[in-house]
């Protein structure tokens, strides 16, 4: 059997690398795995928010976004429901009081 320079047999050196090689693919297709998982749970919430999207959650009827002193709200023609997006609430809340007046007014029709 053929020696290498550092002693080692021709078929200890194929069966070390071949054994590297394997562990790279091993790892290599975990990756590929793991990506395609990513991928497809990316694509189905994709999905689902465009199935939902400006979907009122009372009655499934399609919303509109109406502005209204500056905040924007998601409004159901249908059965009327008004939904604030994550932080609207909070900032009209932080108004002053006039301010906040002005905004109930216009939301229920009095001026």
């Amino acid at each position: 059997m053929a020696k290498g320079s550092d002693g080692t047999s021709e078929s200890d050196w194929f069966h070390k690398h071949e054994k590297e090689m394997l562990e790279r693919a091993a790892e290599e297709r975990e990756r590929r795995i793991q990506q395609a998982l990513a991928k497809q749970k990316h694509e189905e919430l994709d999905k689902l928010r465009a199935a939902h999207w400006l979907k009122c959650p009372n009655c499934g009827h399609h919303m509109e976004v109406v502005s209204m002193e500056c905040i924007r709200l998601d409004t159901c023609k249908f059965c009327a429901d008004i939904y604030f997006d994550r932080g609207e609430l909070e900032s009209l809340l932080l108004r002053k009081i006039p301010q906040r007046f002005k905004f109930y007014r216009r939301l229920f029709g009095l001026d």
